[in-house]
């Protein structure tokens, strides 16, 4: 296609086609375990990630939103299994503490300007070292899924039961939650804070309405994601509309027909 001709497009589906499949994976789990406020937490908390790196000194704010990322989704965890109040409750403050911290941080003086791009996220502008790091972070999400995808399964379904056959329960739901943030995190400023939930909870959503087994769930919803990406990056091009959005439109189109073909 003509469009493929400039190298900011072909890096743009490179992308595409290495990020959505990791939220077609992750965002199945997601579901399963009704994660949907965490990963909408983790999301918001990208903002208060880059405000301390900018507080900080640190050249690649990227770094600091990894590490900010992984500190606060273990910390939410820790919190959650102190059982002094219900999890989405939890959630939602950590939510809008961190959002309210960044947006004061970054906004102070009227720079928040130059922030902007974070909000809607802009796929086209990746470059290819950043695909590099996004290819590393797909072949050790792959190779996590491949290993431990039993043990989490089992701990979805029945926590106790997991722990009474030996299963570390606070473990593998930490080593879950600190890969959820990774791939957030490197992927929020071409997928976009405010989509970037959306994206991880619809191909799954629609792979579980028409799923008839584990195994075509987990295919169903890489499927989704990858045919909503890729169409969303084409109509996006096409349409000069934002991709993201345009990616959640599609899978939101998805998912509403498969919840008519499950009824």
């Amino acid at each position: 296609m003509q469009i493929f001709d400039y190298e900011f497009v072909r890096n743009a589906f490179a992308a595409i086609m290495l990020i959505t499949p990791l939220f077609g994976l992750i965002g199945t789990m997601i579901v399963n375990n009704k994660l949907a406020f965490f990963s909408d937490a983790l999301g918001h908390s990208a903002i208060t990630g880059i405000a301390l790196g900018v507080i900080l000194g640190v050249s690649n704010t990227t770094f600091s939103m990894v590490l900010f990322g992984i500190v606060f989704a273990l910390l939410l965890n820790w919190i959650k299994y102190r059982g002094k109040a219900g999890a989405e409750t939890i959630i939602s403050v950590f939510a809008s503490c961190g959002l309210a911290i960044g947006l004061a941080v970054l906004s102070s003086g009227g720079n928040f300007s130059k922030y902007n791009a974070l909000l809607i996220g802009d796929i086209l502008s990746i470059t290819k070292g950043e695909l590099v790091g996004l290819l590393c972070v797909f072949l050790v999400t792959v190779v996590f899924w491949l290993c431990c995808f039993n043990q989490l399964h089992f701990v979805s379904i029945n926590p106790s039961l997991a722990q009474s056959k030996g299963i570390s329960v606070r473990l593998y739901d930490n080593l879950f939650v600190v890969l959820l943030a990774v791939i957030v995190m490197l992927s929020i400023r071409w997928v976009g804070l405010l989509i970037i939930n959306a994206l991880l909870i619809l191909p799954a959503a629609a792979a579980r309405n028409v799923a008839r087994n584990m195994r075509s769930y987990h295919l169903l919803s890489v499927l989704f994601a990858i045919v909503c990406g890729v169409g969303g990056l084409l109509l996006s091009c096409r349409t000069d509309i934002a991709t993201g959005p345009m990616i959640v439109l599609l899978a939101s189109a998805v998912f509403f027909l498969t919840l008519c073909k499950k009824r």
